[in-house]
């Protein structure tokens, strides 16, 4: 999978050496400019923003996504309870499935609550009553498939052939609309404007019957608004007729968009073998660190590396054997001790990290690169490795 992301930015100065190793290092100057343009999206259109915390969710930063921002969307009840805690303004939770227990609680902390098809909404009619009799105020939702495949990688396009994600729109009807008051879609992923434009193209006319018995439109996330050679212009023109069009309240839910370029995991190589080329022991582990490098898989850039000379084989310290980040042209050549970074890890990386192998987990660290202050966040222990075992 090809990544667009990798500017080093106010990274290209950073001493490595300022924290232990591995650590993320987060960049809030960089995260306040992607929230900024976000917002100014947000103004221009006059939509509402919502921030993936599927994507980033650092809390310790929630203060700072709502002074620019409308709220977050959640993936169920502990992100859910999370939006709520540490985040103003709303939160919109969309979950594949909902056990009931959990629904009851999703019910009282959340603005939109959004459901994978109109079966389990009726199966749930119960819960949601009894919410609504307890004085909670709250929409519901329907997500939908578009059935309009933009995906590069099939296992990231919610559009694939029998994709369990949304109600397939073909099926759509009137009695499927009944109590609900919104629609709500997913089906891009760090994709420009383009992708976002034909996916309407191909729903429109099924959408646009019912658009009376709505009240807001939900376009989910993927967009690579924060990118630089996004259509900035286009998408806020688009947003703007599809308002005028509907009389409806839009969403967009941008994750990776806030922290895009915003974070880099630092590591150090642990020690160097010859096998047919050279083979770098480091404490970054792709499957532990950086499980997207496996999972869908792309390569991520690295700080500061040279366009030419010998390659050098990077991984992690697990048994796994495919715990490999990838071939790189190391900075000065790969030598123990030597410090690496890794660009553009502050969503999805931070969120997805796990202790296979009681690998331990990266320090998380703020820096801001207009005043150059740095503060640990959290440093994990073997406690929190622990802890998670019985």
């Amino acid at each position: 999978m090809e990544t667009k992301a990798g500017d080093p930015a106010a990274f290209a100065h950073f001493d490595l050496n300022r924290v232990a190793s591995p650590a993320f290092v987060v960049d809030e100057a960089a995260i306040r400019r992607n929230l900024a343009i976000l917002a100014d999206i947000r103004d221009r259109a006059g939509i509402k923003v919502l921030g993936a915390l599927k994507a980033f969710s650092m809390w310790s930063l929630g203060p700072v996504v709502a002074e620019y921002l409308d709220g977050v969307c959640a993936s169920g009840i502990y992100e859910a309870r999370l939006g709520r805690e540490e985040y103003g303004g709303e939160v919109a939770t969309y979950c594949a499935a909902y056990k009931a227990e959990d629904l009851a609680e999703i019910l009282k902390i959340s603005d939109h609550v959004i459901f994978n098809s109109p079966g389990q909404i009726t199966r749930m009619a119960s819960v949601i009553e009894a919410a609504r009799a307890a004085g909670h105020v709250f929409d519901i939702g329907l997500r939908i498939n578009p059935l309009h495949a933009e995906g590069e990688v099939a296992k990231y396009d919610p559009c694939q052939p029998h994709s369990r994600l949304g109600f397939p729109i073909d099926q759509l009807r009137a009695e499927h609309l009944e109590g609900i008051h919104g629609l709500h879609m997913h089906s891009l992923c760090e994709q420009d404007f383009l992708p976002l434009e034909r996916t309407w193209a191909a729903i429109e006319s099924r959408i646009m019957p019912h658009v009376n018995s709505l009240k807001w439109l939900n376009f989910g996330g993927g967009h690579h608004i924060t990118r630089a050679d996004y259509q900035r212009d286009s998408i806020v023109a688009f947003l703007l007729a599809i308002k005028s069009k509907t009389g409806l309240q839009l969403y967009l839910e941008p994750g990776e968009a806030m922290a895009l370029d915003a974070g880099i995991l630092i590591g150090e190589i642990l020690d160097v073998i010859d096998n047919g080329m050279p083979v770098a022991i480091t404490d970054i582990s792709a499957t532990c660190h950086m499980p997207d490098v496996i999972e869908a898989p792309y390569r991520p850039a690295m700080l500061n590396e040279e366009t030419e000379g010998p390659a050098t084989r990077l991984g992690g310290p697990s048994c796994l054997a495919g715990d490999i980040i990838g071939d790189y042209r190391v900075p000065g050549g790969a030598t123990p001790g030597q410090r690496i970074a890794f660009l553009d890890q502050a969503h999805y990386s931070m969120v997805k990290t796990n202790t296979f192998n009681g690998v331990p987990l990266p320090d998380i660290w703020l820096w801001n690169s207009e005043t150059d202050e740095l503060k640990q966040i959290r440093q994990f222990s073997y406690e929190d490795f622990k802890s998670r075992l019985s």
